[in-house]
């Protein structure tokens, strides 16, 4: 086949038909419009670049359309090349997204965005939701919002800061009860909660879960809780190097207990080993941090109510 009509196929077939012919199906709580996420069973699959690129977040496979016909089939380049000319044509299902529209004006820029947004403030949209959708203490939630990493985001969600080594603004995590994604045109570096000389690094995989093992250990003395967003960026790389090769820092993978949060903490690892620090894994109880919170929280109220 002349390289044109390569060029043909990639841009008439998107990946998510091949997911979906596959028996993938689409996570639309963890996805974004530039980053879709698709699982089958314990499998997971991104799809990037408005459909004609993917990646393996637990490994390290990715490419195109034909690299992902590849990857699930075990085939060869000639038959994956005519498993998708197979599926031009294929209705994909039609995501139906939470949100239609962004809450800015385009051509604001992120820190202008972040700065005109509004601070939680008590009883608010989003202090309730932090405080009784996702268990976290009004304690935790006024440390954060003095600490300038949290905003009121629309529809009762979170904005929760990311910055770089400087303290600027870089994006942020947006979570409620409806939406999962992160600012549009912002950068993911890392969501940071603590006293930026604390050497005890605990990085989690969502600033949800940051906040919630901020609270169960009550802001531990020289620790600092910090999220990498569920991402894995060059910049989120650097910053954690950045943060481990002082004297005397530890890095604690606070990531989840499953095949995912592994991955991390073995990243993690290779940070530390390369930086020098020191290395531990914290894993919740439960899935994730948050989980473990909620379920806390839940005990507390049931041992109180049986005391009353």
């Amino acid at each position: 086949m002349e390289k044109a009509d390569l060029e043909e196929l990639r841009a008439q077939v998107p990946c998510s038909a091949v997911l979906e012919e596959a028996g993938f199906a689409l996570d639309l709580k963890e996805s974004t419009r530039k980053a879709m996420k698709y699982r089958r069973g314990s499998e997971i699959i991104i799809v990037i670049h408005d459909g004609k690129g993917w990646f393996d977040p637990l490994g390290d496979d990715k490419g195109d359309v034909f690299n992902l016909v590849e990857h699930l089939h075990g085939v060869r380049f000639v038959e994956a090349m005519l498993e998708v000319a197979s599926l031009v044509g294929f209705e994909l299902s039609e995501p139906v997204w939470e949100r239609q529209s962004r809450d800015r004006k385009p051509d604001v820029s992120v820190s202008e965005r972040w700065r005109t947004r509004r601070k939680p403030w008590k009883e608010s949209a989003t202090w309730r939701y932090l405080r009784d959708q996702r268990g976290l203490s009004e304690r935790i939630i006024r440390i954060a919002i003095a600490a300038n990493r949290l905003r009121e985001g629309p529809h009762g969600s979170m904005w929760a800061a990311h910055t770089d080594s400087d303290g600027a603004i870089t994006g942020w995590e947006e979570r409620g009860p409806d939406w999962r994604g992160f600012a549009a045109g912002g950068a993911k570096v890392l969501f940071r909660l603590g006293r930026p000389d604390a050497l005890r690094l605990c990085v989690t995989e969502a600033a949800i879960d940051a906040l919630s093992l901020a609270a169960i250990e009550e802001m531990r003395a020289g620790s600092v809780y910090l999220s990498a967003g569920g991402g894995w960026s060059p910049a989120t790389a650097e910053a954690l190097r950045l943060l481990a090769a002082r004297p005397g820092a530890e890095l604690v993978a606070a990531t989840d207990a499953n095949k995912q949060g592994n991955v991390f903490a073995e990243r993690l690892y290779e940070i530390a080993e390369e930086a020098g620090a020191a290395w531990s894994r914290l894993l919740p109880p439960l899935d994730d941090w948050n989980d473990a919170l909620r379920a806390r929280t839940k005990e507390r109220e049931a041992e109180e109510n049986e005391e009353g």
